[in-house]
């Protein structure tokens, strides 16, 4: 079984696991609605998803990667890290329930610094990582931002960081 398919069906897996902790639908009792927004709110503030111990929000204003973590630390956080692959897949599902799709978005991984050496901007150790095949390649000199749910393996891919895109900021709770 290629990687590819392990990692869609642990996503699926995941995915359908926390489903239990969204909305259902808008047909819901207020009861039940009124719980979970108490359970969220004390969490991680509205618009705003809880974790492993940190709060996430998608943006989906494209913004270079620059701006887009400036953003984030405007709302208290930085450009999502992701240090293993539950918090990847956690990513993934965020962004395929807030868009209804598998948009190229902004994470907090750099290597601007030093060609290379990929860091996270906010200062957390780079270990986990999903590149696509064949990258980070730097392409034409310029690639030092880092994209998920590139191609179709939904992997990470090194771009120009002056290139539009959505974004995931992340904070710790």
């Amino acid at each position: 079984m290629n990687m590819l398919t392990v990692c869609a069906l642990v996503c699926t897996i995941v995915a359908l696991a926390g489903s239990a902790d969204l909305p259902e639908t808008k047909a819901e009792s207020n009861e039940t609605a009124k719980t979970h927004l108490v359970k969220m709110s004390s969490k991680c503030d509205d618009g705003w998803t809880q974790f492993n111990g940190r709060c996430f929000s998608y943006v989906a204003e494209p913004m270079t990667w620059d701006k887009a973590e400036k953003n984030c630390v405007s709302l208290g956080g930085h450009l999502a890290s992701v240090h293993n692959f539950l918090e990847y897949c956690r990513l993934e599902k965020l962004i395929l329930i807030t868009t209804h799709d598998e948009k190229e978005t902004w994470i907090g991984g750099t290597d601007a610094q030093e060609e290379g050496h990929w860091i996270w901007s906010d200062g957390t150790t780079f270990q986990y990582n999903n590149w696509c095949p064949g990258e980070p390649n730097n392409g034409g000199g310029l690639q030092h931002c880092l994209q998920m749910n590139y191609s179709d393996g939904k992997c990470w891919d090194d771009l120009s960081c002056y290139e539009e895109r959505p974004s995931v900021c992340a904070r710790k709770m």
